[in-house]
């Protein structure tokens, strides 16, 4: 068993410290918003007060934070963990910043692995994820086994460096967030020819769009997006974040942002991604 402090429990984190908790481990949590930790510690883990109460003394600590600005005031300025630990970030971040807090993390004492997950709510439940692990040897070996309690074994990788871990994220979260924007521009071509939304999904259905448009299909079409597997603003943030680190244009990126940038106007930006591609919502007119 081994004792670890989760900071941050929004939807990812806490479906992570659910597999923590039903693999035997104690978990200590803690999150921002403390009501964010309530379902976390109705599954099973201790509530604390603080960052700083919930690692003291643990050996593991995992950040499951909303980016790096979070990384910042929580860890880095919070001053928050012991020299020895072992810091498991999950923290969708830029490869720079992902080098950054390993730089941090050596100075301090801190062994620092960056892993990120690849897959919403639905493949973190079935332990699914896409998982990305980069940082010195010894500690990646230490936390690969809490890793596979949410990965998809045929999806775990290990990388060399923290900062290649984020880059195999933000290459994930690109294919992803192109496909959005591909179904966003699918939709409005087939509503300026009269073609229903229903209709055209399907006629998407044997093209490189057919995997989003299943997946986002009854939701479109129900205008339902409240149960959120990945939100708006979580891939608006991640798409500033890969238009950071490439250093040059992204077309495809940045026609995705200004979409997302518009839902999240509309005030939908803690629903799901689906709710960017609604026909009604992102018209030039």
């Amino acid at each position: 068993m081994t004792d670890v402090a989760l900071l941050g429990t929004g939807r990812m984190g806490h479906e992570l410290a659910v597999h923590l908790l039903r693999a035997g481990h104690r978990v200590t949590a803690w999150n921002r918003t403390p009501a964010g930790a309530d379902r976390t510690v109705d599954a099973g883990a201790e509530r604390a007060a603080t960052a700083r109460e919930a690692t003291a003394g643990r050996p593991v600590v995992m950040t499951v934070l909303f980016g790096p600005d979070a990384v910042q005031e929580t860890v880095l300025d919070g001053d928050v963990l012991d020299p020895g630990t072992v810091w498991l970030d999950v923290t969708t971040v830029g490869p720079e910043d992902a080098a950054r807090y390993a730089r941090w993390a050596a100075a301090h004492g801190v062994r620092y692995v960056h892993g990120p997950v690849v897959g919403t709510l639905g493949p973190a439940r079935a332990g699914k994820l896409g998982v990305y692990l980069g940082g010195e040897e010894a500690a990646v070996q230490e936390v690969l086994p809490l890793a596979r309690l949410w990965a998809d074994p045929e999806r775990l990788r290990v990388v060399p460096r923290p900062q290649d871990a984020a880059v195999g994220k933000l290459l994930a979260n690109l294919a992803l967030g192109v496909s959005v924007q591909g179904l966003v521009e699918a939709l409005r071509l087939a509503r300026s020819q009269g073609t229903a939304p229903a209709d055209a999904l399907a006629m998407l259905g044997s093209t490189g769009l057919g995997f989003i448009a299943g997946m986002k299909r009854d939701v479109i079409l129900d205008g339902t997006f409240e149960d959120t597997q990945f939100s708006v603003d979580l891939l608006a943030k991640d798409a500033r974040l890969m238009l950071a680190a490439a250093g040059t244009s992204l077309p495809a990126v940045e026609a995705l942002l200004g979409t997302l940038e518009f839902a999240q106007a509309a005030g939908r930006g803690d629903h799901d991604i689906a709710a960017a591609v609604v026909p009604e919502l992102p018209a030039d007119d």
